[in-house]
């Protein structure tokens, strides 16, 4: 079998365990994917654990060893699992807890190609920040503060330009995430930040007055640092929105900074 589209007759189902592998409309590779998934998704799969031998899952699935391969490429990109070669029990595929770097890949880019609506953008990005930054203001440690503050710094800077200022910009909203001490809020927010990264710095390349908007954003920032400081979650909470939605109206004037539905 090829790893190209089933256009032959699919086959029947693999019988697995007493359940059925449904392939319909997949590749063969996707084959592998979709039993992978499936098995970590019901706890049979486990950090640590090896898959399957390639030959043995070749013919578990009814696919070439060459879909095995690609399945497992896929799946060590994705920093599912990882391989080694080695003698007796030393060699083998086994499943591995997902790094942050490669979670933050894959959503950074699943956000920048999904051509989500703006505004569907920002209110995820408030909710996640929101939460953040009421951890932050329990959980904060002195390194934290001292990332936050090194980016204010930059930002603060008289002679930082445009890039190096978005760069600073989103230094300080990962601070915070971090300083939460919740590791997926985190990786969340890197990946929106880092999927806007582009169209905020275009964006600021074109504000008209940029000296107004520097200032109006160190207010925001200096005034979110305070309250983080001070332990302040409720007013940390509604001063991180409302940077949001007045940063946006600022860089893009003619996109909404609500929805019809939270309108409602």
């Amino acid at each position: 079998m090829d790893n190209g589209a089933v256009n032959a007759p699919i086959p029947p189902p693999i019988d697995d365990g007493g359940r059925a592998l449904d392939r319909t409309g997949l590749r063969a590779f996707e084959v592998v994917l979709a039993w992978v998934e499936q098995r970590i998704l019901d706890g049979e799969l486990r950090v640590g654990q090896l898959l399957p031998p390639e030959r043995e899952l070749a013919r578990m699935l009814d696919v070439s060893r060459a879909a095995v391969r690609e399945a497992v490429r896929t799946l060590q990109a994705q920093g599912v699992v990882r391989s080694s070669v080695g003698a007796g029990g030393a060699g083998g595929t086994t499943v591995t807890s997902v790094p942050t770097r490669a979670l933050v890949r894959f959503l950074r880019l699943h956000v920048a190609l999904a051509n989500f609506p703006a505004i569907d953008v920002i209110e995820a990005r408030i909710a996640l920040e929101k939460l953040s930054i009421r951890l932050a203001t329990e959980h904060a440690r002195a390194s934290d503060l001292a990332a936050m503050r090194d980016a204010l710094t930059v930002m603060q800077h008289p002679e930082t330009d445009r890039e190096r200022y978005n760069d600073a910009d989103t230094a300080f909203h990962v601070a915070i995430a971090e300083a939460a001490g919740n590791r997926l809020a985190t990786d969340l927010t890197v990946a929106i930040r880092e999927s806007m990264r582009l169209p905020l710095l275009s964006a600021f390349r074109h504000v008209g007055d940029w000296g107004s908007l520097v200032t109006q954003l160190g207010e925001d920032h200096t005034s979110l640092y305070a309250a983080i400081e001070r332990g302040d979650a409720d007013t940390a909470e509604r001063l991180v929105e409302r940077h949001i939605r007045s940063a946006w109206a600022a860089l893009f004037p003619d996109q909404p900074t609500s929805s019809a539905r939270s309108e409602q």
